[in-house]
């Protein structure tokens, strides 16, 4: 059938001509568009992986120097006071005060106890002062019981006595305020640990801006090739399987990181409880902390060898900005721009 009047009209009819001299505006505008969004969207998915994974090494770095060793040598250092009396009422009773090297042992915990708490004094913000002194006092006490007074029975056993309720009186003692000291800097690496909702929100906010990046890139491959009659874009592609691993790899190590710091808050929540059970054999203890402390440090240790992929994901979230004002930018730049 041979084009009739009507057909000559359609095809050079002004809606048929503005249409055929549209229709490359329109592919340039949308594809326009498809450019702004995607670097807006990987800007702004690289911000907040960047910030998120940023207070992720933090906090670790924060648990593994401070909040973890603070607590461990709260416990050790409480339980190196309570072993130290043991140890003194002990040489006291089988008569063995002023027998060379007999006193080494209450001595050596008594000089355990004050390195521990100047090793902590750098690790946590509450005020060790009465605790120091209290400390002192006792190491006095404790040694003018066992030496000063070792011929004089009754003076020695007034400062055993003196020594113990320094030590165990309630709320006001050595051991009692060492244990108060210990169950706060306890939340404090609870605290530290846990992830709060800004931290959440960075996360959510990194997700759904690379899943709409992802959206919006595979758009974009479909119409390059739908409108523009090209093959895949390179760029484009390694852009999308770029920002599917950014999407999935940071976030699996930070689980893996939560995991691991969550097991080291066990384990602190674990020291804290032995210090308390076994007070009356603070030597089996020390042992239990020193075993529990050496978990603690391996799972930390663990934790903090993620921060290399949360640098290579930040160098991908970069890559992900450049690869597609790379692609679609030469693409318009070559179709469109340069024919204005």
């Amino acid at each position: 059938m041979t084009n009739g009047p009507a057909t000559v009209w359609r095809r050079h009819s002004p809606a048929a001509y503005w249409r055929r001299r549209l229709r490359p505006w329109r592919t340039r505008r949308l594809l326009e568009a498809h450019l702004v969004a995607l670097l807006v969207l990987t800007a702004v998915a690289s911000t907040a992986l960047f910030l998120s994974c940023r207070q992720i090494q933090r906090s670790t770095e924060a648990l593994a120097s401070r909040e973890a060793p603070a607590v461990q040598g709260l416990a050790a250092t409480r339980l190196a006071a309570l072993r130290a009396h043991q140890e003194a009422e002990a040489l006291v009773e089988m008569r063995l005060v002023g027998v060379a090297g007999s006193g080494e042992t209450y001595r050596s915990q008594l000089s355990a106890a004050d390195q521990g708490l100047s090793r902590i004094a750098d690790r946590t913000d509450q005020d060790l002062g009465t605790v120091k002194g209290l400390l002192a006092t006792y190491s006095n006490s404790l040694g003018l019981g066992t030496s000063l007074y070792r011929d004089q029975p009754l003076m020695q056993q007034q400062k055993l006595q003196e020594a113990k309720s320094l030590l165990s009186r309630s709320t006001v003692g050595l051991a009692p305020r060492l244990d108060a000291l210990q169950r706060t800097q306890l939340r404090h690496a609870e605290a530290t640990a846990a992830m709060g909702w800004w931290q959440r929100a960075g996360w959510w906010i990194a997700e759904l801006a690379l899943a709409a990046a992802a959206l919006t890139l595979l758009s974009a491959l479909f119409v390059l090739r739908d409108r523009c009659g090209r093959d895949w874009n390179p760029s484009l592609l390694v852009a999308f399987v770029l920002t599917v691993l950014l999407a999935v790899a940071p976030l699996s190590v930070t689980y893996f990181t939560q995991d691991e710091r969550g097991g080291a808050v066990a384990d602190l929540r674990q020291i804290t409880a032995l210090s308390r059970q076994h007070a009356a054999a603070p030597a089996v203890a020390q042992q239990h902390v020193t075993e529990r402390a050496e978990e603690v440090r391996e799972q930390l240790a663990t934790a903090a060898r993620t921060d290399t992929v949360y640098l290579v994901a930040f160098v991908g979230s970069l890559m992900a900005i450049v690869l597609p004002a790379l692609g679609l930018g030469s693409r318009l730049d070559n179709d469109y721009w340069r024919r204005r």
